[in-house]
Protein backbone atom coordinates (compact mmCIF):
# COMPACT_ATOMS: atom_id res chain seq x y z
CA UNK A 1 0.00 0.00 0.00
CA UNK A 2 1.46 3.72 -0.57
CA UNK A 3 0.66 6.79 0.47
CA UNK A 4 -0.45 8.02 -3.06
CA UNK A 5 -3.60 5.24 -3.05
CA UNK A 6 -4.47 6.44 0.24
CA UNK A 7 -4.90 9.89 -1.31
CA UNK A 8 -6.60 8.73 -4.22
CA UNK A 9 -9.15 7.11 -1.56
CA UNK A 10 -9.52 10.58 0.42
CA UNK A 11 -10.25 12.85 -3.07
CA UNK A 12 -12.20 10.43 -4.10
CA UNK A 13 -14.48 10.44 -0.72
CA UNK A 14 -14.51 14.26 -0.61
CA UNK A 15 -15.42 14.90 -4.28
CA UNK A 16 -17.58 11.60 -4.56
CA UNK A 17 -16.31 11.61 -8.28
CA UNK A 18 -14.42 9.03 -9.88
CA UNK A 19 -13.92 11.58 -12.77
CA UNK A 20 -12.61 14.48 -10.42
CA UNK A 21 -10.44 12.24 -8.19
CA UNK A 22 -8.50 11.26 -11.33
CA UNK A 23 -8.12 14.47 -12.54
CA UNK A 24 -6.32 15.54 -9.10
CA UNK A 25 -4.20 12.56 -9.45
CA UNK A 26 -3.19 13.17 -12.55
CA UNK A 27 -4.58 9.59 -13.11
CA UNK A 28 -7.17 7.64 -15.24
CA UNK A 29 -10.87 6.61 -14.05
CA UNK A 30 -9.34 3.02 -14.20
CA UNK A 31 -6.73 3.66 -12.11
CA UNK A 32 -8.83 5.48 -9.52
CA UNK A 33 -11.11 2.07 -9.58
CA UNK A 34 -7.85 -0.22 -9.20
CA UNK A 35 -6.32 1.31 -6.51
CA UNK A 36 -10.00 1.06 -4.42
CA UNK A 37 -10.04 -2.34 -5.48
CA UNK A 38 -6.72 -2.96 -4.28
CA UNK A 39 -7.36 -1.17 -0.92
CA UNK A 40 -10.56 -3.50 -0.76
CA UNK A 41 -8.83 -6.73 -1.05
CA UNK A 42 -6.08 -5.25 1.48
CA UNK A 43 -8.51 -4.64 4.11
CA UNK A 44 -10.86 -7.10 3.62
CA UNK A 45 -14.15 -4.78 3.22
CA UNK A 46 -16.09 -3.32 1.37
CA UNK A 47 -15.40 0.35 1.78
CA UNK A 48 -17.91 2.31 -1.11
CA UNK A 49 -21.29 1.83 -1.87
CA UNK A 50 -21.48 2.27 -5.51
CA UNK A 51 -24.75 3.00 -6.91
CA UNK A 52 -26.05 5.06 -9.89
CA UNK A 53 -28.41 7.16 -7.37
CA UNK A 54 -25.58 7.66 -3.89
CA UNK A 55 -21.95 7.67 -3.13
CA UNK A 56 -21.27 6.55 0.28
CA UNK A 57 -18.89 5.59 2.29
CA UNK A 58 -19.22 2.36 4.26
CA UNK A 59 -18.14 2.19 8.15
CA UNK A 60 -14.98 0.75 7.56
CA UNK A 61 -14.53 3.28 4.35
CA UNK A 62 -14.98 6.08 6.77
CA UNK A 63 -12.63 4.74 9.40
CA UNK A 64 -10.14 3.83 6.36
CA UNK A 65 -10.70 7.82 5.79
CA UNK A 66 -10.26 9.31 8.83
CA UNK A 67 -7.33 7.78 9.59
CA UNK A 68 -5.82 8.21 5.70
CA UNK A 69 -6.70 11.94 6.42
CA UNK A 70 -4.16 12.03 9.13
CA UNK A 71 -1.60 10.13 7.44
CA UNK A 72 -1.74 12.42 4.16
CA UNK A 73 -1.42 15.57 6.50
CA UNK A 74 1.32 14.22 8.39
CA UNK A 75 3.16 13.30 5.21
CA UNK A 76 2.20 16.60 3.59
CA UNK A 77 4.00 18.68 6.71
CA UNK A 78 6.90 16.56 6.76
CA UNK A 79 7.66 17.14 2.40
CA UNK A 80 6.72 21.14 3.50
CA UNK A 81 9.03 20.91 6.33
CA UNK A 82 11.89 19.32 4.52
CA UNK A 83 11.30 22.10 1.89
CA UNK A 84 11.91 24.66 3.92
CA UNK A 85 14.97 23.53 5.37
CA UNK A 86 16.60 22.82 2.37
CA UNK A 87 14.96 26.73 1.39
CA UNK A 88 13.36 24.62 -1.68
CA UNK A 89 10.94 26.61 -3.44
CA UNK A 90 9.23 24.89 -6.13
CA UNK A 91 6.38 22.36 -6.87
CA UNK A 92 2.96 22.56 -8.45
CA UNK A 93 0.31 24.83 -7.40
CA UNK A 94 -3.65 24.89 -8.53
CA UNK A 95 -5.35 27.73 -8.41
CA UNK A 96 -9.33 28.27 -9.18
CA UNK A 97 -10.32 32.52 -9.86
CA UNK A 98 -13.18 33.82 -11.40
CA UNK A 99 -12.82 35.64 -14.80
CA UNK A 100 -11.97 39.18 -13.45
CA UNK A 101 -9.47 38.06 -10.94
CA UNK A 102 -7.56 35.91 -13.06
CA UNK A 103 -7.69 38.13 -16.55
CA UNK A 104 -7.03 41.42 -14.46
CA UNK A 105 -6.12 41.75 -10.99
CA UNK A 106 -3.80 38.30 -10.66
CA UNK A 107 -1.42 38.56 -13.97
CA UNK A 108 1.00 41.36 -12.12
CA UNK A 109 1.39 39.29 -9.02
CA UNK A 110 1.78 36.33 -11.21
CA UNK A 111 4.89 37.88 -12.85
CA UNK A 112 6.68 38.77 -9.91
CA UNK A 113 5.85 35.46 -8.30
CA UNK A 114 7.57 33.43 -11.27
CA UNK A 115 10.09 35.39 -11.74
CA UNK A 116 11.10 35.29 -7.95
CA UNK A 117 10.84 31.55 -8.42
CA UNK A 118 10.76 30.35 -11.87
CA UNK A 119 10.83 26.58 -10.77
CA UNK A 120 7.08 26.49 -9.48
CA UNK A 121 4.63 25.86 -11.87
CA UNK A 122 1.17 27.84 -11.33
CA UNK A 123 -1.73 26.10 -12.62
CA UNK A 124 -4.89 28.72 -13.14
CA UNK A 125 -7.95 27.42 -13.57
CA UNK A 126 -11.05 30.03 -14.61
CA UNK A 127 -14.43 29.49 -12.95
CA UNK A 128 -17.48 30.71 -11.93
CA UNK A 129 -17.59 32.04 -8.52
CA UNK A 130 -19.73 29.01 -6.89
CA UNK A 131 -17.44 26.52 -8.98
CA UNK A 132 -13.71 27.92 -7.21
CA UNK A 133 -15.67 27.25 -3.73
CA UNK A 134 -16.67 23.54 -4.51
CA UNK A 135 -13.14 23.10 -6.48
CA UNK A 136 -11.26 24.44 -3.33
CA UNK A 137 -13.36 22.17 -0.81
CA UNK A 138 -13.20 19.30 -3.12
CA UNK A 139 -9.25 19.08 -3.69
CA UNK A 140 -9.24 20.22 -6.77
CA UNK A 141 -7.44 23.43 -6.70
CA UNK A 142 -5.19 24.46 -4.11
CA UNK A 143 -6.10 28.06 -3.62
CA UNK A 144 -9.06 29.96 -4.95
CA UNK A 145 -9.44 33.46 -5.72
CA UNK A 146 -12.89 35.21 -4.99
CA UNK A 147 -14.43 38.15 -4.97
CA UNK A 148 -17.19 39.19 -1.99
CA UNK A 149 -15.73 35.82 -0.10
CA UNK A 150 -18.51 34.00 1.43
CA UNK A 151 -17.82 32.62 4.97
CA UNK A 152 -17.53 28.48 5.28
CA UNK A 153 -16.65 26.51 8.04
CA UNK A 154 -14.43 24.05 5.64
CA UNK A 155 -12.30 27.23 4.53
CA UNK A 156 -9.99 29.81 5.36
CA UNK A 157 -10.21 33.19 4.14
CA UNK A 158 -7.79 36.03 3.73
CA UNK A 159 -8.48 39.01 2.49
CA UNK A 160 -6.29 40.81 -0.19
CA UNK A 161 -7.32 44.25 -1.32
CA UNK A 162 -10.75 45.65 -2.36
CA UNK A 163 -11.30 47.34 -6.21
CA UNK A 164 -13.49 50.30 -6.89
CA UNK A 165 -16.36 49.93 -8.42
CA UNK A 166 -17.05 52.45 -11.36
CA UNK A 167 -19.92 53.66 -14.18
CA UNK A 168 -19.05 53.11 -17.90
CA UNK A 169 -21.11 53.86 -20.82
CA UNK A 170 -20.32 54.11 -24.50
CA UNK A 171 -18.16 56.91 -25.50
CA UNK A 172 -20.95 58.38 -27.48
CA UNK A 173 -23.55 57.77 -24.40
CA UNK A 174 -25.29 61.52 -23.09
CA UNK A 175 -23.28 60.94 -19.69
CA UNK A 176 -20.04 60.24 -20.86
CA UNK A 177 -18.23 63.47 -21.25
CA UNK A 178 -18.90 63.73 -17.26
CA UNK A 179 -16.16 62.76 -14.63
CA UNK A 180 -18.44 61.36 -12.21
CA UNK A 181 -22.03 60.39 -12.03
CA UNK A 182 -24.85 60.64 -8.75
CA UNK A 183 -26.43 57.06 -8.32
CA UNK A 184 -29.51 58.46 -8.51
CA UNK A 185 -28.83 59.20 -12.10
CA UNK A 186 -28.50 55.94 -13.61
CA UNK A 187 -32.24 55.52 -12.43
CA UNK A 188 -34.07 53.74 -15.84
CA UNK A 189 -31.28 53.37 -17.15
CA UNK A 190 -30.31 50.52 -19.70
CA UNK A 191 -28.21 47.86 -17.65
CA UNK A 192 -25.55 45.40 -18.41
CA UNK A 193 -25.33 42.89 -15.74
CA UNK A 194 -24.04 39.86 -14.52
CA UNK A 195 -25.92 37.24 -13.63
CA UNK A 196 -27.75 37.08 -10.40
CA UNK A 197 -25.88 34.38 -9.02
CA UNK A 198 -22.50 36.46 -9.55
CA UNK A 199 -21.49 38.20 -6.40
CA UNK A 200 -20.97 41.15 -7.31
CA UNK A 201 -24.07 41.38 -9.06
CA UNK A 202 -25.83 40.78 -5.74
CA UNK A 203 -24.10 43.59 -4.18
CA UNK A 204 -24.94 45.96 -6.82
CA UNK A 205 -28.76 44.67 -7.04
CA UNK A 206 -28.86 45.45 -2.52
CA UNK A 207 -26.76 48.86 -3.56
CA UNK A 208 -29.38 50.05 -5.73
CA UNK A 209 -32.64 48.26 -3.95
CA UNK A 210 -31.17 50.18 -0.72
CA UNK A 211 -31.45 53.44 -2.31
CA UNK A 212 -34.54 52.63 -4.55
CA UNK A 213 -32.67 52.74 -7.63
CA UNK A 214 -34.69 51.23 -10.77
CA UNK A 215 -32.77 50.21 -13.55
CA UNK A 216 -33.77 48.35 -17.19
CA UNK A 217 -31.58 44.91 -16.96
CA UNK A 218 -31.14 44.33 -20.62
CA UNK A 219 -28.65 41.79 -21.09
CA UNK A 220 -26.85 39.60 -18.20
CA UNK A 221 -23.36 37.50 -18.66
CA UNK A 222 -21.21 35.15 -16.36
CA UNK A 223 -18.00 37.18 -16.97
CA UNK A 224 -16.53 40.77 -17.31
CA UNK A 225 -15.36 40.51 -20.89
CA UNK A 226 -18.88 39.77 -21.97
CA UNK A 227 -20.35 42.88 -20.22
CA UNK A 228 -17.72 44.92 -21.55
CA UNK A 229 -18.20 43.83 -24.90
CA UNK A 230 -21.84 44.86 -24.59
CA UNK A 231 -21.43 47.82 -23.60
CA UNK A 232 -18.90 48.78 -26.33
CA UNK A 233 -21.41 48.41 -28.72
CA UNK A 234 -23.62 50.65 -26.60
CA UNK A 235 -26.67 47.99 -25.44
CA UNK A 236 -26.58 49.41 -22.26
CA UNK A 237 -24.21 50.94 -19.48
CA UNK A 238 -22.92 49.29 -16.14
CA UNK A 239 -21.13 48.81 -12.98
CA UNK A 240 -17.73 47.23 -13.12
CA UNK A 241 -14.23 47.19 -11.07
CA UNK A 242 -11.92 49.86 -12.01
CA UNK A 243 -9.24 47.37 -12.50
CA UNK A 244 -11.21 45.82 -15.60
CA UNK A 245 -11.57 48.69 -17.92
CA UNK A 246 -8.52 50.38 -17.29
CA UNK A 247 -7.55 49.32 -20.85
CA UNK A 248 -10.87 50.32 -22.71
CA UNK A 249 -10.92 53.43 -21.43
CA UNK A 250 -7.11 54.45 -22.11
CA UNK A 251 -8.59 53.00 -25.66
CA UNK A 252 -11.53 55.08 -25.73
CA UNK A 253 -14.01 52.19 -26.26
CA UNK A 254 -15.37 52.91 -22.90
CA UNK A 255 -16.10 56.17 -20.76
CA UNK A 256 -15.75 55.61 -16.82
CA UNK A 257 -17.29 57.59 -14.48
CA UNK A 258 -16.85 57.66 -10.89
CA UNK A 259 -19.83 57.51 -8.38
CA UNK A 260 -20.19 60.32 -6.52
CA UNK A 261 -22.45 59.66 -3.51
CA UNK A 262 -21.20 56.25 -2.79
CA UNK A 263 -18.19 54.35 -1.95
CA UNK A 264 -18.70 50.90 -3.61
CA UNK A 265 -15.75 48.78 -3.07
CA UNK A 266 -15.41 45.09 -4.72
CA UNK A 267 -13.59 42.84 -1.94
CA UNK A 268 -11.33 40.04 -3.35
CA UNK A 269 -9.57 36.81 -1.08
CA UNK A 270 -7.45 34.23 -1.25
CA UNK A 271 -9.45 30.78 0.15
CA UNK A 272 -8.13 27.16 1.06
CA UNK A 273 -9.35 24.32 3.05
CA UNK A 274 -8.93 24.33 6.41
CA UNK A 275 -6.42 22.03 7.77
CA UNK A 276 -4.52 22.12 4.39
CA UNK A 277 -1.30 22.03 4.89
CA UNK A 278 0.75 25.06 2.44
CA UNK A 279 3.71 24.03 0.71
CA UNK A 280 6.09 27.00 1.12
CA UNK A 281 5.41 27.58 -2.94
CA UNK A 282 1.66 28.06 -1.61
CA UNK A 283 2.88 30.17 1.20
CA UNK A 284 5.18 32.90 -0.85
CA UNK A 285 2.70 32.84 -3.19
CA UNK A 286 -0.39 34.07 -0.93
CA UNK A 287 2.60 36.30 0.60
CA UNK A 288 2.91 37.89 -2.88
CA UNK A 289 -0.49 38.06 -3.25
CA UNK A 290 -1.29 40.12 -0.09
CA UNK A 291 1.92 42.44 -0.73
Amino acid sequence: MQIESLKVFCDLAETESFTKSAQINHVTQSAVSQQISSLERLFKSLLIERSKKKFRLTREGQVLYDYSKEIIQTYESLLSKVQEIKEIISGTIRVATIYSIGLHDLPPYLKKFLKAYPTVNVHVEYRRSNQVYEDVLGNVVDLGLVAYPQKHNKLEILPLHKDTMVFICHPQHPLAARKSIKLKEITGERFVSFDPDIPTRRATDKMLKERGIHVQHMMEFDNIETVKRAVEIDAGVAIVPHATITQEVAKQTLAELKLEDVEMHRPIAVLYKKNKVLSPAMKQFITVLKG
